[in-house]
């Protein structure tokens, strides 16, 4: 799944520890996110998208893949 947390993150001049702590997850979590290692659970990604004043599907997109039936 590709994200624009990193964007979002820079644009309010967070670091992952800062993020990571609003979000109440570790900064491997926040870096693991980042970097398409980790897809968060869907509470998560709620918090993400409440976080940041945006839609989940704003945030987070599926790869091609994902959308295959």
């Amino acid at each position: 799944m590709k994200n624009r947390l990193r964007v979002l993150r820079a644009e309010q001049r967070w670091s992952q520890a800062d993020l990571a702590g609003r979000l109440r997850v570790s900064r491997q979590t926040v870096n693991a996110i980042e970097t398409g290692k980790y897809d968060p659970s869907l509470p998560l990604a709620f918090r993400i998208a409440r976080l940041f004043g945006q839609p989940v599907e704003t945030i987070f997109q599926p790869d091609a893949e994902d959308l295959e039936i």
